[in-house]
């Protein structure tokens, strides 16, 4: 989700007015989302490498989430969404720690969609914890397979995902989601964060259903599989 901040300097507003104004495009976005039938819904909020952003901005961005998720609750309760956090929850500020476990608690028996939200999250930090943990059990490197490493992952048992969106026009990954991203479709549209409402997403998404997906694949193989 970005483009808070340059959409808030275009404005001659504070930094902080930007990532207010984020909150609402991911509101619209999860409920429209939902009402797609979609089942599984990842937001990158904050990197680990975010901790370098000034510190009052950085308590704003807490604060914030705080304030959206009590705010958000009942919405996700009533929509049957269940929340969930990728991530490293134990360095954030109490308060956050204390909301989100609430929340994704509360949530854990919702069935619809999962939302994801990544938060203290890096990429290369999620694969090496993920090696770590395999070490730690014992597992000889012989029996190290993609699945039991994949099992290790913050998003052990969701699917990979199928399209990566990210906004504001910058192309690149941001070490987000390295592992499950390896044959996810990618957009990246020129529009920051707190313009994009629902009808970009489902411009993204039309776009995304006329691509051929081929997981490595030729065409020939492609239409051998499809017969």
């Amino acid at each position: 989700m970005d483009g808070n901040g340059r959409w808030a300097k275009m404005r001659g507003l504070p930094r902080s007015e930007g990532h207010r104004a984020g909150t609402e495009s991911a509101r619209a976005i999860i409920t429209r989302c939902r009402e797609l039938g979609i089942g599984h819904l990842t937001l990158y909020a904050f990197s680990k490498e975010n901790w370098g952003r000034p510190a009052d901005e950085v308590k704003f961005l807490f604060d914030l989430l705080v304030r959206f998720l009590n705010r958000e609750l009942d919405i996700l309760l009533k929509q049957s969404i269940r929340f969930t956090l990728l991530g490293d929850m134990a360095e954030l500020p109490l308060a956050a720690r204390k909301v989100l476990g609430h929340v994704i608690a509360r949530t854990a028996g919702c069935t619809e969609m999962t939302l994801n939200l990544a938060l203290n999250y890096s990429g290369r930090e999620e694969v090496l914890r993920a090696c770590r943990r395999l070490a730690a059990q014992g597992v000889p490197p012989a029996e190290m397979t993609e699945a039991r490493l994949a099992a290790e992952l913050y998003t052990a048992g969701q699917p990979d995902p199928d399209l990566i969106i990210r906004t504001s026009g910058e192309q690149r990954l941001s070490g987000y989601l390295l592992w499950q991203s390896a044959y996810s479709e990618f957009a990246f549209p020129a529009t920051l964060w707190p313009d994009f409402t629902p009808a970009h997403l489902d411009a993204v998404l039309e776009q995304y259903r006329n691509r051929t997906r081929r997981f490595g694949l030729t065409g020939e193989q492609i239409e051998t599989e499809r017969e």
